[in-house]
């Protein structure tokens, strides 16, 4: 039973992690691509970059969704602390996802009339205060939370931080970046040739953002410098920032010699390092500095009951959003359309 009960928080951990890396790779070129609105104002080709997303972009959330059934279900003690100390970056980018997913569909709608460009300007707005917002929130889980017997006892801005602030803007470069990438491998002539000059230019950014986070997380705790820095710790993290230098290479080279699908698969590549580093960085804590996630899950029983539904339904998620993929792959043009 003790067995038993020490592993389930550690599979549904699995679940959880793999649900926000799931988001953040589906909505994350999505959110990137409104936010590159700012840089295309030519609107043939803004309707293009809208086309490549418009039929699987909504189904992206499903999976924002199941990471917060996870956290409220199996993690009750996490999600009774996280909430309340995020409630404002939390109540911004849901606001901003409901923004954007209204300008999505009105800009359409709108066409030809001076409403229109609110709506696009909503577009825009709405993709980076969301990406900012998740970033500043992940900034703001990294850097630990005040919690007494269980329960937040900090203030309601204690978040806002430069810590968090740099990490909601390597979201931003980062989601951005996916965007372009994306694009590179989803268009053709003038607007991949525009996205392949942004991606170098994000991918510098974003870069030097994965640079100044990595340096400023183990300052921030003693356990997370220990993480990276104790023997034999370092011989299994140390492939990590070897990696990102090698993807970062094999990104560079395909912008420059005009691979499609090698720019993308190599930002892909990038967050799922830096969604591991922050595993290696965190673990085993649910709520940093001081709550695993053994002191925040719910009954062993409880879990194992929610644990029955997740295996019938994960295998119908992703079958549905693998299908979805397919069905609406290859290259988009001006003649395409989706509305």
């Amino acid at each position: 039973m003790m067995d038993f009960a020490y592993w389930l928080p550690i599979v549904w951990a699995v679940i959880l992690v793999a649900a926000i890396t799931i988001y953040v790779i589906l909505d994350g070129f999505d959110l990137g691509i409104g936010m590159l609105f700012a840089l295309e104002r030519n609107q043939g080709r803004r309707d293009v970059m809208v086309n490549t997303i418009a039929p699987v972009w909504d189904g992206n959330e499903t999976w924002m969704v199941l990471g917060g059934a996870v956290l409220y279900g199996v993690f009750p003690g996490a999600y009774a602390t996280l909430l309340p100390a995020f409630y404002l970056p939390i109540v911004l980018m849901l606001l901003a996802l409901i923004f954007r997913g209204v300008s999505f569909e009105f800009r359409i709608m709108t066409r030809g009339t001076a409403r229109e460009a609110l709506w696009e300007v909503g577009f825009m707005a709405g993709s980076g205060i969301a990406a900012f917002s998740q970033g500043v929130i992940l900034g703001g889980v990294i850097q630990g939370i005040a919690v007494t017997n269980g329960e937040f006892t900090g203030g309601a801005l204690d978040w806002l931080t430069p810590f968090s602030v740099l990490c909601g803007l390597a979201v931003m470069c980062g989601y951005a970046l996916l965007g372009a990438t994306w694009l590179v491998w989803r268009t053709t002539g003038v607007l991949e040739a525009s996205c392949r000059k942004w991606a170098a230019w994000l991918a510098i950014g974003l870069f030097a953002g994965i640079v100044a986070v990595s340096l400023w997380t183990p300052l921030l705790h003693a356990p997370y410098l220990r993480r990276w820095t104790d023997w034999p710790n370092i011989l299994f993290v140390a492939p990590v920032p070897v990696l990102v230098v090698v993807l970062g290479a094999l990104l560079a080279m395909g912008l420059r010699r005009g691979h499609s699908r090698v720019p993308f698969l190599c930002a892909l590549g990038w967050f799922f390092l830096c969604l591991s580093g922050l595993g290696i960085t965190v673990w085993p804590y649910a709520v940093p500095p001081s709550l695993t996630l053994w002191d925040v899950s719910s009954p062993p029983s409880s879990q194992f009951f929610q644990l029955v539904g997740t295996a019938i339904l994960l295998p119908i998620i992703l079958t549905y959003t693998i299908y979805s993929y397919r069905v609406f792959r290859g290259k988009v043009t001006e003649a395409d359309g989706y509305h």
